[in-house]
């Protein structure tokens, strides 16, 4: 028995206005129920019992504020890749669990190839990229080898959805 909506089940179930309150959202989610109501064409308590909704449902998973990394002296992009020694259930979870640890680490993804895993990693220059290999990264338990590949310039960063 089905106990919610499946992914696919849940995007059918999405209509035209749902879909433009969701790319609205990702635009500005500082919008007031008004303002948004206002730009979907509906009722403010309409609109809300939406994006509760959404809320409820998952399709919205949480609100937060997007930070500038230079600002914040973390605008040093490093995309790590990371073969394991070996690959059994154990290597995985052990690596996975150490690797949400490691300083700077934005994202970590299981991924086909060549590697096993890709990290993205930021911080604030070279030297601290090479403090945190010597200091974290060497000591990933079941690590053969980790390749580093830090970003030259950002060509493509957003955080939507496409919807």
């Amino acid at each position: 028995m089905r106990t919610g909506a499946e992914p696919d089940d849940q995007w059918a179930e999405l209509d035209r206005t749902d879909r433009r309150i969701l790319k609205l959202l990702q635009d500005d989610a500082t919008l007031s129920n008004v303002a948004l109501a206002e730009q979907v064409n509906l009722s403010p308590a309409a609109c809300l019992r939406r994006v509760e909704k959404l809320k409820r449902d998952g399709v919205i998973s949480r609100v937060v504020a997007h930070l500038d990394p230079e600002q914040l002296q973390a605008g040093m992009v490093v995309l790590i890749g990371v073969v394991l020694d070996r690959s059994t259930p154990e290597s995985f979870a052990a690596f996975e669990e150490a690797a949400q640890k490691v300083s700077g680490c934005m994202e970590c993804h299981v991924v086909t190839g060549e590697f096993d895993y890709f990290m993205l990693v930021r911080t604030r220059d070279s030297q601290s990229f090479n403090r945190l290999h010597a200091e974290q990264l060497l000591y990933l338990p079941g690590v053969r080898q980790i390749r580093s590949f830090m970003g030259l310039r950002q060509v493509v960063s957003t955080h939507k959805v496409v919807v």
